[in-house]
């Protein structure tokens, strides 16, 4: 009797502890593209961190030589609202794509692994698509 009172005290006691699960990101540091270690390693975040960011940089090679060939870097972790807001602002000058000046790019996203894909520059996707079904209505509009 006292043992199915402990037992089932204790089966209480446990189920209504909350869980923990906190969100996985894809973590790597200045990696030569989105590759290997960038699409393996995963990292459980800790409480605060509730994004997954990536950062993509072209440039030259880490030390100098003449006539170095540009390359991306990419790097991936996980970051808190604050940091990418404030990343993705410092960046926002830097973020041009012109191969032969170097660049960096950072975004943010939530969700399990959303980082998989470096995916920069997909958020003005929407505005796209609205301007595009703009011109296609006014195209059938004024044939």
């Amino acid at each position: 009797m006292y043992r199915e009172i402990i037992f089932s005290t204790f089966f209480t006691i446990l189920t209504n502890i909350p869980q923990g699960y906190g969100l996985q990101c894809y973590v790597c540091d200045r990696q030569d593209g989105n590759t290997e270690k960038c699409l393996t390693t995963i990292k459980t975040c800790k409480y605060e961190e509730d994004r997954c960011l990536s950062t993509i940089r072209w440039s030259t090679t880490p030390y100098w030589t003449q006539g170095a060939e540009k390359q991306y870097y990419v790097s991936k972790r996980c970051s808190t609202l604050d940091e990418c807001t404030r990343l993705i602002e410092e960046s926002m000058t830097l973020c041009h794509y012109i191969w032969y000046e170097d660049w960096k790019c950072a975004e943010c996203c939530r969700g399990d692994r959303c980082n998989y894909y470096v995916t920069l520059g997909s958020s003005s996707l929407s505005s796209n698509i609205f301007i595009t079904l703009l011109l296609s209505i006014l195209a059938v509009t004024f044939r």
